[in-house]
């Protein structure tokens, strides 16, 4: 059921998201007295879901849920109708148009997007607010990743300011301060009271990203709880642990939250350590060998502790939504592009994701303000990879147009039919080694 319900989610946003930017290239196109011969949701090979004649247009839905599209008469794009394109150009073709006109139909699409993005994000805040955490409130503090610890951080930590501002982000938020957008300054407050300037080094973010620390920096501390299942050929099935089981201590310190024991481990690889556990009413101790990893090997229900008292939602009246909204797709746009340094790495590149990705991010419930929230930034990712200079996307278009209104030469026919052909075949490419990646973590549990 879950997977039904986040796969729902996942096609109505992105049908949404095709259509509008799809728009996006229509409207300009008959502004400019261009012939639009079809308006399609999704591609539709060898046959359509749907489809009817309105006018000049074949609207429809095609079968295959890749995308959608719009074929502008007198263009060379994903259809590569040679037939069109060897007649004579009429008035009523993309081709005919001025280069400035040719090239607002092609920024359309994206233009669209990013307003979408903007409006979205103002309706959530509007309407919901946002999630807030008042550190102040803290009894236990944050969940620190053992591989910040050799910078001055400790368990339980309360970050006060990063560069010189106050926090009030949830957890999962502080670690793309770091990664994302370049943040070195910290401010925080020990669980003894004592506090501390913190200053990260230059390359932080590219430490974090190869050490697999990037996506919990900082989290919400967790008890101790009673095991869930324990993965085999780990730590825990080498040792006996089993469902039920609780991990007590370890090196005879004894343990209450889950990040100590997490710590615990990462500061002994390659160590031999003493785990006490409880099974039933008997009280076990066990040596074993920490990995490379650090991992012990066991789930458990995640609930995290009694600081959730500390979050709060902060309402906006309809200007601050404007004023914070428009910050916030900003912010969006500026991630979606930073992140590339990370892509081109050899982690990047097995952590490129597909639909199934995509379709994870969404909740395994019906939830509104998650489903507009994660709209507004897939409408904004959207954006910023169809501006990816790649012929058979709109980034590819606008290079070529931006050089005939440089040089005032256009780029001759063929060059664009072969570059076309290119552009698509590194896309599927693309496709396919992204939601391969999604099956190979399909089988392998990731």
């Amino acid at each position: 059921m879950d997977f039904w319900v986040r796969a729902a989610q996942l096609i109505l946003s992105l049908s949404i998201l095709i259509v509008l930017h799809e728009f996006g290239h229509f409207l300009p196109a008959r502004w400019f007295k261009t012939r639009v011969e079809k308006f399609y949701l999704f591609f539709n090979p060898y046959f359509s879901l749907f489809k009817k004649k309105i006018g000049e247009t074949e609207w429809g839905i095609g079968w295959l849920p890749l995308g959608g599209y719009v074929k502008i008469a007198g263009m060379i794009d994903e259809s590569m109708d040679k037939e069109q394109m060897a007649q004579p150009a009429q008035p009523w073709e993309f081709r005919s148009k001025k280069a400035w006109q040719r090239l607002i139909i092609m920024m359309g699409g994206v233009i669209v997007n990013v307003i979408v993005g903007f409006i979205l994000f103002i309706m959530v805040l509007a309407v919901w607010g946002e999630d807030k955490l008042d550190q102040s409130k803290m009894k236990d503090g944050l969940a620190v990743n053992p591989y910040m610890e050799q910078f001055g951080f400790q368990q339980g930590d309360k970050v006060l300011t990063i560069n010189g501002e106050k926090v009030d982000d949830v957890p999962h938020k502080l670690g793309n301060e770091i990664l994302i957008f370049g943040k070195r300054q910290f401010k925080v407050q020990h669980q003894n009271g004592k506090i501390q300037n913190i200053t990260l080094p230059e390359d932080i973010g590219s430490k974090l990203w190869e050490n697999n620390a990037e996506g919990d920096a900082f989290s919400f501390r967790r008890f101790i709880e009673p095991i869930d299942s324990v993965v085999d050929k780990t730590i825990a099935s080498a040792i006996g642990l089993k469902k039920g089981d609780k991990i007590l201590a370890v090196n005879g310190k004894d343990l209450t939250f889950h990040d100590e024991m997490v710590s615990s481990l990462f500061n002994n690889k390659g160590k031999t350590i003493e785990i006490s556990f409880q099974s039933g009413d008997t009280v076990l101790t066990r040596k074993a060998k920490v990995g490379k990893n650090a991992l012990l090997g066991i789930t458990t229900s995640s609930k995290i502790s009694t600081d959730t008292a500390a979050l709060y939602v902060k309402d906006y009246s309809l200007g601050e939504s404007f004023a914070f909204g428009i910050g916030k797709g900003l912010k969006t746009m500026y991630g979606n592009v930073a992140q590339f340094k990370y892509v081109f790495t050899a982690k990047g590149a097995k952590s490129v994701g597909g639909f199934g990705s995509i379709g994870k991010l969404f909740p395994t419930t019906w939830d509104w303000q998650a489903f507009w929230t994660l709209t507004a930034f897939l409408s904004m990712m959207l954006a910023v990879m169809n501006m990816l200079p790649i012929p058979a996307l709109d980034g590819g278009h606008v290079m070529f147009l931006l050089y005939e209104i440089i040089t005032g030469r256009e780029p001759g026919q063929k060059f664009m039919e072969i570059a076309q052909y290119i552009g698509f075949f590194l896309l599927i490419g693309l496709l396919l080694f992204a939601n391969g990646n999604d099956i190979v973590d399909l089988f392998t549990g990731k």
